[in-house]
């Protein structure tokens, strides 16, 4: 098919634009992309950058670049518009992803801990401040009771 040929890298011409040039539907070069994708080829979107490829492209560079040396490298980095920094890059997070799950519940247990922390520190401020509010309210009575019992000192 020349035409999926086409939507490869370093072409990268759009589905829009091949459907244009070819006078085949866009729908129909869209359901050749999916059919391929599907079989394993790597056919990333024509308009979105290398860093742009969706995560199920990346890894499949990855695997199809896991058995490769360095010049073999090279040349399918060539052909695809890629550089070998990027696979390397996407090789590293495809390694960490399953690191994932375990760094992030330590990183919420951290939080939570956090979290505790400053709601006590929140609670034995706002008891404090409590309990000076009742005592000056308490300070108020007593001297309202005071000033009626025994009169305001102004009044003398």
């Amino acid at each position: 098919m020349l035409t999926l040929k086409r939507m490869l890298p370093p072409n990268n011409v759009a589905i829009r634009q091949l459907s244009r040039e070819e006078g085949i539907s866009a729908a129909t070069l869209f359901s050749w992309r999916a059919e391929a994708r599907n079989k394993g080829q790597l056919l990333p979107d024509a308009d979105a950058s290398p860093e742009g490829w969706s995560s199920r492209d990346k890894f499949a560079a990855v695997l199809e670049t896991a058995a490769l040396n360095e010049a073999d490298l090279a040349e399918y980095c060539r052909k695809r518009g890629l550089y070998p920094a990027q696979i390397a890059m996407w090789r590293v997070a495809c390694e960490q992803a399953n690191d994932w799950d375990r760094t992030s519940a330590a990183r919420l247990v951290r939080a939570t801990k956090e979290d505790k922390k400053r709601m006590k520190d929140l609670e034995r401020e706002l008891a404090r401040k409590d309990r000076a509010l009742a005592e000056t309210a308490a300070l108020l009575v007593l001297r309202k009771k005071a000033s009626a019992i025994w009169g305001d000192e102004e009044d003398a």
